[in-house]
């Protein structure tokens, strides 16, 4: 599936296709929950980073995560790219998964289609405030779910062209 995304100014525009498609995964880590803003959660979708194509990359920044564990912080190594204009959180890259980028769902402008459950992962880490919205198939994680974007597609037979 062809998704195309932007941000909320229209600076930056960006398309790549992907074969998951379905807006599932429910993140409630404080990077996810502080910049990207929402319902106390992020949602990443999977695509095809060879075929990513952007118009407005001028107006790109990029956002490495300082990660606290243990006591001690690290920057993390994925980049959160974002309008530097409007603030819009646009995607993740990392390099340890070079094929993959994982645009939010919250900049893609294509009509997505709706999951029949959601995963809320990183429980653990949701603000005091959030209340998780659970519907009957959904499954919490205080952690990561084994289960990838790709396998939890795999599994509901939903994998796009």
């Amino acid at each position: 599936m062809r998704l195309e995304g932007s941000c909320h100014c229209g600076a930056v525009r960006f398309s790549l296709d992907s074969s998951t498609p379905y807006p599932y995964q429910r993140c409630y880590c404080s990077i996810c929950r502080k910049t990207q803003g929402g319902g106390g959660y992020a949602i990443n979708l999977g695509g095809d980073a060879r075929t990513m194509k952007v118009k407005g990359a001028d107006d790109i920044s990029i956002y490495h995560a300082k990660i606290k564990r243990s006591g001690r912080a690290h920057t993390s190594t994925a980049q959160r790219h974002f309008c530097r204009r409007c603030g819009s959180a646009l995607w993740l890259f990392s390099p340890e998964w070079p094929d993959l980028i994982h645009p939010f769902a919250s900049a893609i402008d294509t009509p997505l289609p709706v999951p029949s459950e959601h995963t809320h992962l990183l429980i653990e880490s949701k603000a005091s405030w959030v209340v998780v919205n659970k519907q009957p198939r959904d499954k919490l994680f205080d952690g990561y779910p084994k289960e990838s974007i790709a396998q939890w597609h795999e599994r509901l037979g939903l994998v796009a062209d």
